[in-house]
């Protein structure tokens, strides 16, 4: 069965959307309307269906198309769920490609690129109208290396683009207007106030001035003999504005930790000279808006900015404001108090855009008891790990050790809480069918976020949050009668429609062709 056929049926259910729009007309609560989703399930499966080798990434927040790419990654198609018949610009749309997939290489350091990051020749962005598959403009980074798994190094809040280079150091926030053009609004790394480049600019050309006087002012004889020439020092480095700001937050920060004058200097040698390389040596690694005037930055090292995998490495957290210019905040990443406030006010992170009504409703564990209490479960298997592995210690040295080993576990909890941060913007789905106030899943298998999981030959089980022992619906991604080779590793992701009865499952397994399968209300 085809594509095309199967999500014509499927789309019969656009009057729910319809009757959501009523309900908030009518002001209740959008909570409350979710409750309908328990009684309107996907039901039906289409297994193995017949469709183009593409890679079908998500679907728009207003769930009108379905962005994918070829697999070459090198064609964008954007189809409309009506009927999946894709948007392009031309007739011919074979012929309307991306630029050639780029490569990465060691080049040359130049002036302020940072040694160890890679370069890549050219890295373009493009604002697509979706309509139509027009091209509105592009921004290019030419020589400079973005990570772009996983959107790390982009963040989209609103109508702001932030972009991190990585080989630069610089974040550059670029503005989306309605007339389809990006405007750069500012950049934030060497320079941190538009006007610093000029002020540092004639500061220099005034200093050059002083000593030229001076120099003109000397005799003949005091300069061959070389009396008070004053020494001229060229190619001076200074340190970028925002590591200066970094730097100046620590040190205030240290120095107020002491308040006994005399204890204070050995205070600040411990934790911020003794340290004062190692933060001169961090690079950014990540960034995240909080809102329109607020970042959330990533510290680390340059190994860890450009590894895929970071986990394990020291990180520290800074909360930047962009209107003064200053560092307000900085953690490290097994900072007890980051993770209260990561605990208790997680949606906060998320900087969702006010105009997306589904986006807002996401379950997590400040907004959600039972994602609290599975976070607290996880917790709590942490500590009781610690404590299982003291009872073969000998008693008289058991209450030392478990001091040591419990905050040790409490440490490495932490900091694996931490590696979510700072949040990738459209990694989560907005599906209410991922609502943990509804329904209940195995997350080992299946959650709202993006990203591909080991699969099963069992199907993924939906179960009734108010009624406990009532299955809902079930998803079995991969074909119907389960795998050839058992043996052969199999991974799978999810793409589920944010407010309608659909989704997609892709199973891809090793030297098999990817199996997609359609979910949909019968």
């Amino acid at each position: 069965m085809e594509i095309d056929s199967v999500v014509g049926e499927a789309i019969t259910l656009s009057g729910v959307g319809r009757l959501q729009d009523g309900w908030l007309g009518l002001g209740i609560e959008v909570n409350a309307a979710r409750q309908f989703y328990e009684n309107l399930c996907p039901s039906y499966t289409v297994y193995d269906i017949d469709c183009p080798d593409h890679s079908f990434r998500k679907f728009t927040d207003d769930g009108q198309y379905l962005v994918s790419f070829g697999q070459n990654h090198q064609d964008l198609i954007v189809y409309r769920p009506t009927w999946l018949s894709f948007s392009c610009k031309e007739e011919d749309c074979d012929s309307d490609n991306l630029p050639q997939k780029a490569r990465s290489h060691e080049a040359p350091v130049s002036e302020g690129a940072i040694h160890g990051v890679p370069s890549i020749e050219k890295i373009t962005f493009y604002l697509v109208r979706l309509e139509d598959g027009v091209v509105l403009d592009e921004k290019a980074f030419r020589n400079d290396f973005v990570n772009l798994a996983h959107s790390m190094g982009a963040f989209l809040y609103e109508d702001l683009l932030c972009i991190v280079s990585l080989r630069y150091q610089t974040i550059h926030i670029l503005q989306i207007r309605d007339s389809g053009n990006f405007v750069e609004v500012r950049n934030i790394g060497t320079f941190c106030r538009e006007d610093d480049e000029l002020f540092l600019h004639s500061h220099a050309q005034y200093i050059a001035a002083q000593d030229k006087s001076k120099t003109d002012g000397l005799s003949s004889n005091e300069l061959s003999n070389g009396i008070q020439q004053p020494q001229v020092t060229h190619g001076i480095s200074f340190l970028t504005g925002i590591k200066q700001r970094l730097l100046s937050f620590i040190f205030r920060k240290t120095w107020n930790e002491e308040a006994d004058q005399t204890l204070r200097v050995q205070h600040l040698k411990k934790k911020f000279y003794f340290l004062f390389q190692d933060y001169i040596d961090l690079i950014i690694w990540k960034v995240q808006f909080l809102d329109r005037h607020h970042l959330l930055l990533k510290f680390g090292s340059v190994d860890g900015g450009v590894s895929r995998v970071s986990d394990q490495n020291l990180a520290f957290f800074a909360v930047y404001n962009m209107e003064t210019t200053e560092i307000i905040s900085f953690y490290q990443n097994s900072s007890e108090e980051l993770y209260s406030l990561f605990e208790y006010y997680y949606d906060h992170f998320h900087a969702n855009s006010r105009s997306s009504l589904h986006e807002n409703f996401i379950s997590s564990h400040s907004n959600n008891i039972h994602a609290l209490d599975q976070l607290w479960n996880i917790k709590t298997k942490a500590s009781s790990f610690s404590q299982g592995k003291l009872l073969v210690m000998p008693s008289d040295t058991t209450s030392a050790i478990y001091s040591t080993t419990s905050e040790g576990m409490l440490n490495e909890f932490v900091k694996k809480m931490m590696t979510s941060l700072p949040y990738t913007c459209q990694s989560q789905s907005p599906s209410p069918y991922f609502d943990l106030s509804l329904f209940r899943y195995d997350e080992k298998l299946i959650s709202a976020t993006d990203r591909h999981r080991h699969s099963t030959e069992h199907p993924i089980k939906f179960i009734s949050r108010r009624q406990p022992n009532v299955l809902k619906f079930k998803i079995k991604p991969g074909p119907e009668t389960g795998g050839l080779d058992g043996r052969a590793k199999r991974i799978s992701s999810f793409l589920f429609h944010p407010f309608l009865p659909f989704a997609l499952s892709i199973q891809q397994t090793y030297m098999h062709p990817t199996v997609v399968n359609i979910h949909f209300r019968g």
